[in-house]
């Protein structure tokens, strides 16, 4: 089976998870630059089979946009104009940020490595992502 693949886009630095090839268990990939996300996915995709991809959908608590969703519904455009056949599916990620810092903080990683905002980026792709998978079983 393809994986699923989930994208929690920033201004900066895109965290990126994929699902085991039997879209089980949702695992942490990378974080990279956002600049880099179209040369990352050609690269990815040429090697992995991918049937569907999740973007977090930043959105306030209110259901407004943020500051973040006009650089995500560019990004989506992105992906789509290069991977036409790929469907794109918006995930509200509302709070996946604080879960992300909160289980690094309760798996013990010291402060040093808590303050890592790639790390946090690439967790919270993976919550995004496990959740999803928990919705949709």
């Amino acid at each position: 089976m393809p994986r699923i693949m989930a994208i929690d886009y920033g201004g900066k630095r895109t965290g990126i998870a994929v699902t085991d090839p039997l879209q089980i268990i949702a695992t942490g990939l990378t974080t990279i630059e956002s600049k880099e996300l179209i040369p990352f996915l050609k690269k990815y995709l040429a090697a992995e089979q991918v049937e569907r991809i999740i973007i977090g959908d930043p959105r306030n608590w209110d259901d407004s946009e943020t500051h973040a969703t006009p650089l995500v519904a560019a990004a989506i455009k992105e992906i789509q104009k290069n991977f036409p056949q790929l469907p794109i599916e918006k995930v509200d990620e509302r709070y996946t940020s604080v879960m992300a810092k909160q289980t690094m903080l309760q798996s013990g990683l010291k402060k040093k490595a808590r303050q890592n905002k790639a790390l946090v980026d690439e967790i919270a792709a993976t919550i995004l992502l496990q959740e999803w998978l928990g919705r949709i079983s």
